[in-house]
C-alpha cells in the first residue's frame, strides 16, 4: 500500500516550552513538524524544500517580528498562516490579519484547540466565490473573476479571506447572515473561527472601503445575528 505523505506544519516560536508541546501534539495528530526559532529562520526554512502546508507563527519573535514575516511570506505564497498572539490590542491583531493570516489564536491557547485549528484551515476547500459577474454599489465595484474591488477608480487591496467575506455578502444583499453562516460560505464548511476572527475581518473591511467606518454604509451589523450588505446591487 503507498504511503500518503503527511501534512507538513512549519512552527515558528521562540518559546522552547510552546514548541516542545505544539511538536508532540501536532506530530501524535499525524502531521510532520519543522521548527524556527526567529523570524529569518522562519523565513528560510517557509522558502525551503519541502515547503510547508501551514505556518504557525508567533507575532513576538528575535531578529524579524512575526508581522514581518507574514508580510514577506504573503508576497510569496498563498501558505496558510495562523499567528499566535500574547498581543492584547486589537489594532494588533488586526493589523495580523490585514497582512493575509488566516487566523489567529491568543496566548495563552490549547495545544488541542491549536490542532483542530490547523486541521481545519488545511482541509478547508470553499467554493464559488469566483465566479459570476461584477457586483456594483454605489462607488463599490467588486469582480469575483479578478478577485478584485475598487472604489471609484482605485483599486482596494483586500487580503483573500477579506474579499470572500465581502463578495459572500454582496451576493445576498438586505439579508442578514450569520458568522456561521459567513464562515460556511467564504472559507468551507469545515473552517473553525472564532466570532472575534470574523468581525476583526469586518472591521478591516470597513476601514478600507467605508466612507465612514463608524457609520458604515455598506457593511451593516444585525445585533444579534450578525451582518448584511445593503445597497442596490447592478452587474455586466
Amino acid at each position: 500500500m503507498p504511503r500518503v505523505a503527511k501534512s507538513r506544519v512549519l512552527v515558528v516560536d521562540d518559546d522552547p516550552k510552546t514548541v516542545a508541546s505544539l511538536r508532540l501534539y501536532l506530530e501524535h495528530a499525524g502531521f510532520d513538524v519543522a521548527v524556527a526559532t526567529d523570524g529569518r529562520q522562519a523565513i528560510a526554512r517557509a522558502r525551503a524544500v519541502p515547503t510547508p502546508d501551514l505556518i504557525v507563527l508567533d507575532l513576538m519573535l528575535p531578529l524579524v517580528d512575526g508581522l514581518t514575516v507574514c508580510r514577506t511570506l504573503r508576497n510569496e505564497s498563498d501558505v496558510p498562516i495562523i499567528m499566535l498572539t500574547a498581543r492584547t490590542t486589537e489594532e494588533d491583531r488586526l493589523e495580523g490579519l490585514d497582512l493575509g493570516a488566516d487566523d489567529y489564536v491568543p496566548k495563552p491557547f490549547s495545544p488541542r484547540e491549536l490542532v483542530a485549528r490547523v486541521r481545519a484551515v488545511l482541509r478547508r476547500s470553499p467554493a464559488g466565490v469566483a465566479d459570476g459577474p461584477p457586483i456594483r454599489v454605489g462607488r463599490l465595484t467588486i469582480d469575483p473573476a479578478r478577485c478584485e474591488v475598487k472604489l471609484g477608480a482605485k483599486t482596494v487591496e483586500l487580503t483573500p479571506r477579506e474579499f470572500r467575506l465581502l463578495a459572500v455578502l454582496a451576493r445576498a444583499p438586505g439579508r442578514a447572515l450569520t458568522r456561521e453562516e459567513l464562515v460556511a460560505r467564504a472559507f468551507g464548511p469545515d473552517y473553525e473561527a472564532l466570532d472575534r476572527t470574523i468581525d476583526a475581518h469586518v472591521m478591516n473591511l470597513r476601514r478600507k472601503i467605508e466612507p465612514d467606518p463608524a457609520d458604515p454604509t455598506y457593511i451593516q451589523t444585525v445585533f444579534g445575528v450578525g451582518y448584511r450588505f445593503v445597497g442596490r446591487r447592478g452587474a455586466s
